[in-house]
């Protein structure tokens, strides 16, 4: 048995740690591993640890756990490091990320990962990132990174451009695309879904996404690829028979109620290939949701993020959190949570090699009208030693064009995050297909680096 020394870094996080060490602690090819988290936050190092130890012993996995504040005591002989971190606080800053904009006349569709909002996200990122990295230049250069955090592809880009360490991404987005293949084809497979599900990207709305997705995964297989958050169905097939449903999907599109993902089921019909990453991600991407006068955001039904909902779910899980910490609260019903993904990439990393649909990993050839080093996201072989992705050939030149726009601006972007280059930055504006002129690209770019400067020290050089 290979035992591996895996170090979470943002174990606190209250909603991506407890399923994360459920999923760690009931591996059977992880057992008699050591298990390090790390947090900032002193209390909640101590409850993951806490947490962690109960499901040890409640289910036998034999580990050796322990807590830290600091990575650099963590990270000596890790084989593994997984991240999921943000900096805080989170819901004021992307407030903030989407409201700067704003008072310059462009209105987001959402601001996590692309349009300028994305940028400055990009830009606090970063350098949390690459500092993580370096410590592990030196402490444990052999570690693969399993990264959690977004914009994920940004993040992984600037970790394999400007570190020597192995960086792989992971996300959970395809549950939505499993969702609404099943939600589309309900009546064909006699799915209970509800004509007015929604797959809102939302932390209120996960236990609908997985428990649809959980159903189309059942009955379908996928073949996605593309860019995170930005992925497009190239084949569906029937688990069972091996039939090909694009045809069915379309059909069932066509016929599709208007509160289904209008955005993605639009963007089918025109090009002929559906994105599968939900309408919310979707529109970070596209050129021509941000038009003042169509207001396409209305035409689209496109949410907001809930950002002060959001912090009242985080308290209602940091609540749980420090209940199972302290034993009020039993663990085992985390034994059959869903998996994010991090667990079985460990497993395999020194293990036994296995497909994984979805990784976000450099395209190295992956698909052939993509740049080399674009980081996509896309099917893989991963273990024992490397991840190789699937050869897929290219995507449909209107989705190709789609993602090289994307693709290019990301190099712009993790250069400027890196070197804190002004007019980088700006060009990086200059370069999103949201803005569209130089005088509203300088004034919001002004705007963000005075509204950010506690938080942007690479921009003050």
């Amino acid at each position: 048995m290979t035992i591996r020394k895996i170090v979470i870094i943002g174990a606190g996080s209250a909603s991506f740690g407890p399923t994360t060490l459920a999923t760690i602690l009931r591996n059977e090819a992880l057992r008699g591993s050591h298990l390090t988290l790390v947090d900032l936050d002193p209390q909640r190092a101590a409850n993951a640890a806490r947490v962690a130890e109960r499901m040890n012993d409640a289910w036998g996995a034999d580990m050796i756990i322990s807590a830290a504040t600091d990575r650099r005591e963590a990270l000596p002989g890790a084989t593994h490091v997984i991240i999921s971190i943000e900096v805080a606080p989170r819901e004021a800053l992307w407030q903030l990320d989407w409201e700067v904009p704003l008072r310059h006349g462009l209105r987001q569709p959402y601001g996590e990962n692309g349009g300028p909002g994305g940028l400055m996200h990009t830009f606090r990122q970063v350098p949390a990132h690459l500092a993580i990295a370096r410590d592990m230049e030196t402490l444990c250069p052999a570690a693969w990174l399993i990264l959690f955090s977004n914009p994920l592809p940004r993040l992984v880009r600037a970790i394999t451009k400007y570190t020597r360490i192995r960086a792989v991404g992971k996300c959970h987005q395809i549950n939505v695309g499993y969702g609404l293949v099943a939600a589309l084809l309900r009546r064909e497979y006699g799915l209970d879904v509800p004509a007015d599900v929604s797959l809102h990207s939302d932390p209120g709305n996960v236990a609908v996404v997985h428990t649809l997705a959980a159903a189309g995964r059942e009955r379908f297989a996928i073949t996605s690829a593309g860019l995170n958050h930005f992925i497009w169905l190239l084949d569906i097939r029937d688990r069972a028979t091996g039939e090909d449903l694009y045809p069915a999907l379309r059909a069932a599109a066509a016929a599709a109620p208007a509160s289904l993902e209008p955005l993605s089921l639009d963007l089918f019909r025109a090009l002929g290939v559906l994105p599968i990453a939900g309408d919310t991600h979707l529109a970070e991407y596209l050129p021509w949701l941000h038009d003042p006068v169509a207001r396409p955001w209305e035409t689209y039904r496109l949410p907001l993020y809930d950002w002060r909902g959001n912090e009242g779910v985080r308290d209602v899980l940091n609540g749980m959190m420090q209940a199972m910490a302290d034993g009020a609260m039993p663990v085992d019903g985390l034994r059959d949570a869903p998996s994010e993904g991090a667990t079985e990439l460990v497993a395999a990393l020194g293990g036994r090699a296995y497909l994984d649909e979805t990784v976000n990993v450099p395209n190295s050839g992956a698909i052939a009208n993509l740049p080399p080093e674009t980081v996509v996201e896309v099917p893989a072989v991963v273990g024992p030693v490397d991840i190789r992705p699937v050869q897929l050939g290219p995507l449909p030149e209107p989705v190709a064009e789609l993602c090289r726009r994307e693709a290019a601006l990301v190099e712009r972007v993790v250069d400027a995050a890196v070197s804190g280059d002004r007019d980088l930055a700006l060009q990086c504006l200059l370069l999103d297909p949201m803005i569209g002129d130089i005088g509203r690209a300088r004034a919001i770019l002004d705007d963000y680096l005075a509204t950010f400067t506690d938080y942007l020290p690479q921009f003050r050089r």
